[in-house]
């Protein structure tokens, strides 16, 4: 196969070992006699796999053991509708939710929240373009606030938060970390709530982590569905339906490897390194720009632009004829985009830069 390098936002690359693992065990997992994909959920096969991924997880992200870790689906469009369902009933109704609108998933989270409760954007950089996180001393919070609502790594957008809110005790925080979870090293008690698609950073598309605090547990209103309730999930660790048997075990594959390449702080080096590398480039003269403030880059998800949009296939073009793939940005913001997540290594990052210097040059 020609050597390609996949920048895409999602589903995205994942790790060549955890791949030519799960080929290996396709047919026959640990001497089962089965596929994964033919296993029983609540067989002794799988709930090994289950709980390996679980434990996995919470020593990667050093999990306090007042938390839950659930594996559900629904991605994180999903949890946008389960969260507020799960987290206002203990409030007077309608609750109020505050959120910082900081790029568009924290914008399509909003939307959807308000089919629940009262919402009240508490701070926005919308005027902006969305080049940053509002400074916090602008927030202007509500008072008994059922929760506060994050998006800590907008992928579109590429912004990315730099540090924890300080809140009241008594609002806890909601974080979306779809785009970026396990990357970087975070202190998992300073969240309510973290959920995170796992198609971007983890694994396949199908399944979707949540980690909750205990004390948020059975506040859910009386229209959740029961699926979706998360005292209910946990009571059933995970298995009150059937849950993406084969995303999660390809997603323990993931955590395994995490851990035998020195885990979230040895990769958060490296990405540190990738993303200097990739803005270094993008910053060296006026051919590309990125309009996020670098106090706020992204380190996982790099939009930029041409300062002539007109050579943008061109770009494509050339980008894939050089095996680096699925660099077209979104839709919504166009230009381009690379997402350079764990499992990107950093030589895919260098000839993602050797193209550049070579197309401006040009």
């Amino acid at each position: 196969m020609t050597q390609i390098f996949n920048f895409s936002a999602g589903p995205a690359v994942l790790p060549k070992e955890v791949l030519q693992q799960a080929a290996a065990e396709m047919l026959d997992w640990h001497g089962s006699g089965m596929s994964v994909m033919e296993m029983s959920h609540r067989g002794p096969e799988f709930i090994s796999i289950y709980k390996q991924a679980e434990a996995d997880l919470r020593e990667l992200l050093a999990v306090p053991a007042n938390y839950k870790v659930l594996f559900m689906q629904g991605g994180g469009l999903g949890q946008n509708a389960i969260i507020p369902m799960n987290l206002l009933g203990c409030c007077p109704q309608p609750g109020t939710i505050d959120f910082i609108h900081t790029g568009s998933w924290s914008g399509k989270s909003i939307k959807e929240a308000k089919r629940y409760a009262n919402v009240n954007v508490a701070a926005s950089s919308e005027a902006s373009g969305f080049t940053g996180v509002p400074p916090r001393e602008s927030w202007q919070l509500t008072p008994g606030a059922a929760y506060l609502h994050i998006c800590t790594n907008e992928t579109i957008d590429g912004v990315e938060y730099n540090f924890v809110p300080e809140v009241d005790a008594r609002t806890p925080i909601v974080a979306d970390m779809s785009s970026h979870i396990l990357s970087r090293s975070i202190d998992v008690a300073k969240y309510g709530v973290i959920f995170a698609g796992a198609q971007k950073n983890i694994g396949p598309a199908g399944l979707t982590l949540v980690i909750v605090r205990d004390d948020l547990l059975g506040e859910a209103l009386n229209i959740c569905p029961s699926a979706f309730h998360w005292k209910t999930v946990a009571d059933h660790e995970s298995m009150f339906n059937t849950p993406p048997t084969y995303a999660i075990y390809i997603a323990g594959l993931v955590f395994d490897w995490l851990k035998r390449n020195g885990g979230v702080a040895a990769m958060e080096q490296r990405n540190i390194e990738k993303a200097r590398l990739l803005y270094a480039a993008l910053d060296a003269d006026d051919f590309y720009r990125n309009r996020v403030a670098p106090e706020y880059r992204s380190r996982m998800n790099i939009p930029f632009y041409l300062r002539d949009e007109s050579l943008n296939e061109q770009f494509l073009a050339g980008a894939k004829a050089r095996g680096l793939l699925q660099l077209k940005g979104h839709k919504s913001v166009g230009g381009m985009r690379a997402s350079i997540y764990n499992a990107m290594p950093i030589e895919g990052v260098q000839a993602l830069v050797d193209y550049l210097n070579e197309f401006a040059g040009r």
